[in-house]
């Protein structure tokens, strides 16, 4: 059982990890002065980067949406995962073995070992198959893309492959990369016989199924030829990585739209995926030979931030006897999202594959903009069952669509439905409400209605924050700009405090209300994690108020202007130079008032004193300025 990752592991993944050769995974980034690189923004739609890395901090900032983190964030937010996965995915990166709390254990460096070797069978069993579907062999399996409405360039977007036939073409080709029988029984891309194991999957069109990250962790197959005996698909059988009651087919490609359009349509069929994708529905995914079922909602809840703010999830299923009964199931699994679920179903009974060979990309978008509530697709099918030309059959339905509208989690939906259900009955509305609140209250003592509800969802609003409120200092302030300066040198390159800087830093007083927090927890962090700038930075940011956490690193990434090392330096000591300048003038103004206030007969110790501190500062303000 996992527990609490140990914090100075945390921190020791933080400062191993290298952020931009994580963020290049995802984001193309170019230099941008020395120690800083930028790109596109991968969490909004921009023309110009202004997304900004700067390794030696370990921070990233979007200087036009305001995201920022760590590498361990970044991991979170692209690939939609918990802490706790980001952190062992970084961990096992960089080969460090994570210690747990509370006894918890987290995966072991053998474990990790073995997951990576199985990865990488199915990256080299990927490529192969999809070099294969371009030989003379594989003719059949794009002839059958082709009568689908799939070229080329589509087949190569969605990675599919083919399989040749014969018993051993992939067997052959991953022992000759080094992976043994023993490794390649764990994979599911095998079958075991008399003589030993041989390919799974053989004269088969083939899908390569991957997981959120984009890493791909089985296949589906599709039969292509009459003499195969086996079924029209198949699949990677259940292993360590591949568990089809987690796995949504292109969920790798939907992702980023899914989570940016808060909308998740759900198909039957890979084929399906394609032609919403290729058709402008960009968020389509597909389950993989099983039910939409609880793990599924986990992953689905995660990208759409299921939090109650919004969202829909779109079930669209074949018009036919089966097709309305995966509706109702996905209906009973509606309790456990908050967001509004829908279905939606082509008259015809066409699949969105079928829909768009038939009447092109714009039928299969109406189909999904004309979507209808699951609500009401959910009663309207219990309905259907039953003669409503009879007293007797509509009070049959009455008593089986009851329970159904008792289970609508949303108070302010259930009335408008019981409405629905009266008009669709032709039957009193005190009637159909009676009926319908009998259900409730069986289901609530867990008695009668079809379908126990899930748990409830609805939290109490959380109370406003009471912290403290900060302005954005305007950047037009030349005090502001200078303060603003001084924290980015000394978050990026804290090594100039050196030699009597801290102690003047420290006593700088800071009057832009945002800047000196950041100056205080400055001050509070001391210069114990100096050496380390990605444990300063991050000890910095513990240390400001939690709304002030993004400002620290965008101070943190901000690109100084130095393009050599030698210049970064010079650029440093004048700024601070400059800082400490200011404090001088701001004393030496105070020390003046106090002197143009002061009787000199009356106390004339008091004003020569004054009188050689002036003398001082002014010293030392040449000398800032003489170093400079």
């Amino acid at each position: 059982m996992a527990g609490l990752i140990k914090r100075e592991d945390i921190d020791e993944v933080r400062q191993r990890t290298d952020i931009k050769e994580v963020v290049d995974g995802y984001v193309t980034l170019k230099g941008a002065g020395l120690g800083s690189f930028k790109g596109l923004c991968p969490f909004h739609d921009e023309r110009s980067p202004s997304f900004t890395v700067r390794p030696q901090v370990g921070r990233y900032h979007c200087f036009g949406c305001g995201e920022d983190g760590d590498a361990i964030s970044f991991v979170q937010k692209m690939d939609h995962s918990s802490f706790h996965e980001a952190a062992e995915k970084l961990a096992a990166r960089i080969g460090y073995e994570l210690r747990y709390e509370d006894g918890g254990t987290g995966p072991s460096r053998e474990e990790v070992g073995k997951r990576q070797r199985l990865l990488d069978a199915h990256k080299i069993a990927d490529e192969f198959f999809r070099a294969q579907l371009l030989t003379p062999g594989a003719a059949e399996g794009r002839n059958f893309l082709d009568g689908r409405g799939f070229d080329r360039a589509a087949a190569e977007h969605f990675g599919v492959g083919y399989a040749p036939q014969g018993w051993d073409a992939l067997l052959k080709h991953l022992r000759g990369r080094g992976f043994t029988d023993a490794e390649l029984k764990l994979t599911g891309m095998f079958s075991e016989g008399n003589r030993g194991i041989y390919d799974r999957f053989r004269g088969r069109l083939i899908w390569p199924i991957r997981d959120i990250a984009g890493d791909t962790i089985g296949f589906g197959a599709r039969k292509l030829f009459e003499e195969d005996q086996g079924p029209k698909y198949l699949n990677t059988p259940e292993t360590t990585l591949y568990k089809k009651s987690q796995v949504l087919y292109g969920i790798d490609i939907a992702k980023r739209n899914i989570a940016k359009e808060r909308q998740l349509v759900v198909v039957e069929g890979y084929t399906d995926v394609m032609a919403c994708h290729l058709a402008g529905v960009t968020t389509a995914v597909a389950t993989c030979g099983t039910a939409f079922g609880t793990e599924h909602i986990k992953v689905a809840r995660r990208l759409l931030s299921d939090d109650g703010s919004g969202g829909e999830v779109i079930f669209t299923f074949d018009g036919d006897a089966a097709g309305q009964k995966a509706a109702l199931r996905a209906f009973e699994e509606d309790q456990r999202f908050t967001a509004q679920t829908y279905v939606a179903v082509e008259p015809s009974g066409a699949d969105p594959c079928d829909l768009r060979q038939l009447k092109g990309d714009a039928a299969v978008r109406e189909l999904i903009s004309t979507r209808k509530p699951l609500f009401e697709f959910a009663i309207r099918a219990t309905l259907r069952r039953h003669n409503l030309d009879t007293v007797e059959g509509r009070v049959a339905a009455l008593r089986e669509a009851a329970p159904v509208v008792a289970q609508i989690r949303d108070s302010a939906t259930r009335p408008g439905y019981t409405r629905n259900l009266a008009g669709w009955l032709g039957m009193p509305i005190e009637e159909v409400s009676g009926y319908v609140g009998a259900a409730a209250k069986r289901a609530a003592s867990g008695g009668g209605a079809a379908g126990a509800p899930g748990p409830a969802t609805t939290t109490a609003a959380a109370p406003a924050s009471s912290g403290p409120v900060f302005q954005r200092p305007d950047p037009r302030d030349p005090v502001a700009a200078m303060e603003r300066q001084a924290l980015e040198v000394v978050l990026q390159e804290p090594g100039v405090l050196g030699g009597g800087a801290w102690e003047r830093f420290e006593a700088s007083r800071f009057t832009t209300p945002a800047y000196a927090a950041v100056h205080t927890a400055v001050r509070a962090a001391g210069l114990a994690h100096s050496e380390d700038p990605v444990a300063w930075v991050e000890q910095v940011r513990q240390e400001v108020p939690e709304p002030l956490r993004p400002l620290v690193s965008e101070l943190a990434v901000t690109p100084l202007p130095a393009s050599t090392a030698e210049a970064m330096q010079r650029y440093c000591r004048d700024i601070l130079a400059r800082l400490f300048e200011l404090q001088i003038t701001r004393i030496k103004a105070d020390k003046m008032g106090q002197l143009q206030r002061l009787d000199a007969g009356a106390n004339p110790e008091e004003f020569q004193r004054l009188n050689r501190e002036l003398m001082q500062l002014e010293m030392e303000r040449r000398a800032l300025r003489s170093d400079g």
